[in-house]
């Protein structure tokens, strides 16, 4: 099996020139990130997962920098680069400092040790906690 390519704007179809061009004003950016040109070699995945990630992480309860955070705290647990490299510039862009990210690690390190602490241990879950 090769490797899959990337679809380059001069190389896409109306499709998925048409949700490039939305990234690109949505983010006010002059190009799509790698993420989406290998994504548009399904235009059908890339419009579904433009139009979920334009509505999740859009301002609602949480603030932009606050859903980027969580995004690198996911993107870590799940050892994702990508994402991690990603949406730690996008937390950066909406105000996270050196001292906010180094935080965020700890408190990534510190659930990821004690979940699998408790999940190693199988601790039940206290009355007190339940709905």
């Amino acid at each position: 099996m090769s490797i899959p390519s990337p679809i380059e704007y001069a190389d896409a179809s109306p499709a998925v020139r048409a949700v490039f061009d939305d990234i690109k004003a949505t983010r006010n950016v002059p190009d799509v990130n790698n993420f989406w040109k290998y994504l548009a070699r399904d235009p059908v995945l890339l419009k579904r997962t433009w139009e979920s990630v334009k509505d999740v992480m859009s301002p609602g309860a949480l603030d932009p920098l606050t859903k980027e955070m969580i995004y690198v705290a996911v993107s870590v647990t799940n050892g994702c680069n990508y994402c991690i490299a990603s949406h730690t510039a996008g937390a950066r862009k909406a105000g996270m400092t050196e001292a906010m990210f180094g935080e965020l690690m700890a408190v990534v390190g510190m659930a990821n040790e004690t979940n699998r602490l408790a999940n190693g241990y199988r601790v039940p879950v206290d009355a007190a906690f339940e709905p």
